[in-house]
C-alpha cells in the first residue's frame, strides 16, 4: 500500500480517523511516520511522555503491516518492548520501522523513534503483531 493508501484506510477503520501520526513513506520493508509536536504530548519536565512514544511505535508498526499485507484491520499487538534511549525534546518525532520477521501468524517489527530537529534516537522499540489467517474475512 501507499502512504495515500494507507492513510485513507486508516482514516475509514479508526474513529477520528490517523491525526495522530502522519505516514511519510513507505519502502518494501520499512515505513516511516512523523509525529507532529503537540504540548498535549509533554509530561511535567517538559519531554513528550512515553505513552506518546509507545502509541507512536504501535502504530508504526501496525502501518508497516498494513503496507506489506495490505488492508488487515484484524492484525493484533500480542507485544510491545520499549527502550527509551534519551530525553525527547519537545518537537516532532519520527518512527521508522522495519520488518524482522514476517511468517503466517505473527510479524515483528522493530521501531526506531528519533527527534524531528535532532535526529537523536530516542526511543527503540519490539513489536510483534498476531496476523489473521490470510483470506479471513476483514472489518
Amino acid at each position: 500500500m501507499t502512504a495515500q493508501e494507507l492513510e485513507t484506510f486508516i482514516a475509514a477503520q479508526f474513529p477520528g480517523g490517523n491525526a495522530f501520526s502522519q505516514v511519510e513513506e513507505v519502502g518494501d520493508d520499512w515505513v516511516r511516520l512523523r509525529l507532529p509536536f503537540s504540548d498535549a504530548y509533554l509530561r511535567p519536565g517538559g519531554t513528550v511522555s512515553g505513552p506518546t512514544l509507545m502509541t507512536l511505535a504501535d502504530t508504526a508498526a501496525y502501518v508497516l503491516i498494513l503496507a506489506m499485507l495490505g488492508p488487515v484491520a484484524l492484525a493484533v499487538t500480542t507485544n510491545l518492548n520499549i527502550n527509551f534511549m534519551r530525553r525527547p525534546t519537545p518537537d516532532a518525532m519520527i518512527a521508522k520501522a522495519r520488518m524482522l520477521k514476517l511468517g503466517r501468524q505473527l510479524a515483528v517489527v522493530e521501531v526506531m523513534i528519533e527527534a524531528a530537529a535532532t535526529g537523536w534516537l530516542v526511543a527503540q522499540s519490539t513489536a510483534t503483531y498476531s496476523l489473521p489467517p490470510r483470506g479471513a474475512a476483514q472489518t
